[in-house]
């Protein structure tokens, strides 16, 4: 069972994941995740599956938050919807499937893939590196196919996509605010694709602490869902005033410094 003090800490975590998920388009799922993994193995929940429920657990936690996010950015008519009918159908077949492979990936290569995901993120974000704007979105083809990397790669991360989807667009002369509210609404086909997958990959599977579903840890997933549907409206409105250039740095430092600790984790395992 996890202690209220191990609540305390989802919570605030889910405070902290959704403001930056509405804020930047991306991040919920990177804070979430290392989060959720460190309680699970303070509590001694989960075994060999900690990644996978950790993973699991955070695309759950998106179907809420990315809908509250993007309803913000709806509001403000920042989101193309175009471009959303483009990418998605690719995005969820992407998230899907590798939702369910997943089940077959050992949990210390989960953690290992997240790891360096983290590391390249934090350092993209943080030294500013992105493509400059030099061609013109791609045709569905190219939409559908980029969609289902992107959601591959989501789907073994336990993220959204923004982190790829928003430099993605910004290189396809889709202007930052615009990409970070479609983003947003790419993150919920996504998030909803990747649950089920897990749900459908950790079915019946042994070892699973009480509370789980497949590999959706329910406890957990209340308690961040909560602030999380809070606080990323609050964050999706405060994007178009706060300086997210500078946000963003700070986020890169926080991300790497989580990344190093699991690491850690994996290297004392060894």
């Amino acid at each position: 069972m996890l202690s209220l003090s191990m609540f305390a800490i989802l919570l605030l975590c889910g405070a902290v994941a959704g403001f930056l998920a509405g804020l930047l388009g991306v991040g919920g799922g990177l804070v979430i995740v290392p989060v959720v993994v460190g309680v699970l193995d303070a509590a001694g929940l989960g075994g060999s599956h900690v990644q996978h429920l950790a993973v699991g657990t955070s695309l759950a936690v998106m179907v809420f938050t990315s809908f509250a996010s993007v309803r913000a950015h709806h509001k403000k008519g920042a989101v193309d919807w175009q471009l959303v009918r483009g990418m998605a159908p690719g995005m969820v077949l992407g998230t899907f499937g590798g939702s369910l492979l997943a089940g077959l990936i050992p949990g210390h290569a989960l953690r290992w893939f997240f790891v360096l995901y983290a590391y390249v993120i934090g350092a993209q974000m943080f030294l500013g590196a992105k493509p400059a704007a030099s061609r013109d979105m791609p045709g569905l083809a190219g939409q559908t196919a980029t969609g289902g990397v992107i959601g591959m790669i989501s789907s073994w991360v336990g993220i959204g996509g923004g982190s790829m989807s928003v430099p993605f667009m910004s290189w396809c002369n889709v202007p930052v605010h615009t990409a970070i509210a479609t983003s947003a609404a790419l993150g919920w086909p996504i998030a909803v694709s990747g649950a089920i997958g897990y749900l459908l990959s950790g079915w019946q599977q042994p070892g699973l602490p009480w509370g789980a579903i497949g590999f959706v840890y329910l406890p957990a997933m209340l308690a961040l869902m909560l602030m999380t549907v809070l606080l990323a409206p609050v964050g999706a409105r405060a994007a178009h005033a706060l300086p997210v250039a500078g946000l963003k740095k700070a986020f890169a430092v926080l991300m790497v410094v989580m990344a190093s600790e699991m690491l850690f984790g994996l290297l004392r395992q060894a």
